[in-house]
């Protein structure tokens, strides 16, 4: 009886701590920014050329958080300001930033070369990564993303634009894609869901 009431004032004890340390350091849940998804699946594969010149895999980030975004280095306005974002929320990580990969994807093969990708990311963040391929390699990569892009008129001063969706996908460090940001969600939201799930 005795050993019974000891290990129920225990219970009770530990119940009362945690719930003192939930109160004081905050222990609501986390509310995400971004669309999470329900069952998450491995992300699909792809194999791409990096600004660097070398093949790139989604497993060479193995461990790491990454960030795809689809666009092209003559976006008059929404790749900017996206992007923009991104550089937001990697600096506000700190040292975990060095757990996040962020890699733009090019839906403008034609026109971004590796060297021209390069500069492009490098402007917002050194970290960041463009990726690219063949026509063929981009349109199946968008495919297996269920991303949307197609090429549409502009002007004799900009060249053909890209219509393309403008969100983020996050894959997680296990590699499942896990969250959707949209496009105009602040930095500040999207380094508070990375922190999740790092």
């Amino acid at each position: 009886m005795k050993r019974w009431i000891g290990a129920a004032a225990g219970a009770v004890a530990g119940t009362v701590i945690a719930l003192l340390v939930l109160t004081q350091f905050g222990g609501t849940p986390h509310e995400f920014v971004g669309t999470v998804l329900s069952s998450p699946e491995p992300a699909p594969e792809f194999s791409l050329v990096a600004d660097t010149g070398e093949r790139v895999e989604l497993a060479d980030f193995e461990d790491q958080v990454v960030l795809l975004y689809f666009g092209y280095t003559l976006c008059p306005d929404i790749c900017p300001a996206s992007l923009a974002e991104l550089a937001d929320a990697v600096s506000l990580l700190g040292e975990d930033r060095k757990h996040v990969q962020v890699a733009m994807i090019s839906v403008d093969p034609v026109r971004d070369t590796p060297g021209a990708l390069g500069e492009y990311v490098d402007h917002f963040d050194e970290s960041f990564i463009g990726l690219t391929g063949t026509e063929a390699e981009i349109a199946s990569v968008a495919e297996s993303y269920n991303v949307f892009y197609e090429a549409a008129e502009g002007t004799a001063a900009t060249g053909y634009l890209v219509d393309h969706w403008a969100g983020v996908v996050l894959i997680d460090r296990d590699g499942r894609l896990v969250e959707l940001f949209s496009y105009d969600t602040p930095g500040e939201d999207i380094a508070a869901d990375i922190e999740e799930w790092l």
